[in-house]
């Protein structure tokens, strides 16, 4: 996995410098319905397990409120498969994304909602549901006039079941159309 996170941040850097002089050509701005979507690595702990690093993703989409605010709905997921056995772990929320600076591409987020586990082994399955909560930033690097590139950081926490609960820490990068 070591060679995943080396991977993703050399392509992070070479996005972040290619994108540096579109982005400077072009205004940041936010406006109508929104979308995006990425992949990256995850490392994943829980109440009875230790650090396990895998495959990690999300999906996002929304509305603009102001050039400062969107708000929207937001999936993040992990899994890891070995030795026959599946664990998927993820939450789906009610997310708001901030930007301190409209002109800019720097935003915080956060949100609210449902997280998810799931296991499989041998044919059968077991999942629990519960409440779930996300943070993080993340920054829009203009490449078009209505697309960016977009590296994120984020934080996901859930309890779905009495006496569990797990996190993620996800480093991601992705694609959003303004």
């Amino acid at each position: 996995m070591r060679s995943v996170s080396r991977s993703l941040a050399i392509v992070s850097a070479l996005l972040i410098a290619g994108a540096s002089a579109a982005s400077a050509q072009r205004p940041q701005t936010r406006k109508g319905f929104w979308i995006g979507f990425g992949f990256g690595y995850g490392s994943y702990t829980c109440t009875d397990c230790g650090s396990l690093g895998s495959v990690s993703g999300y999906l996002k989409m929304g509305g603009t409120v102001s050039p400062h605010l969107l708000l929207g709905g937001e999936t993040n997921g992990w899994t890891k498969s070995e030795g026959g056995e599946t664990l998927t772990a993820g939450n789906a929320s009610f997310a708001g994304y901030y930007y301190p600076q409209p002109a800019g591409g720097l935003f915080l987020r956060g949100g609210v909602g449902f997280s998810t586990i799931s296991g499989s082994s041998g044919g059968a399955t077991a999942s629990q549901t519960g409440a779930g909560a996300t943070a993080g930033l993340g920054y829009d690097l203009r490449v078009g006039a209505s697309t960016s590139v977009t590296p994120v950081f984020n934080f996901v926490w859930g309890h779905p079941d009495t006496g569990f609960s797990q996190s993620i820490l996800q480093f991601a990068v992705g694609v959003t159309f303004h």
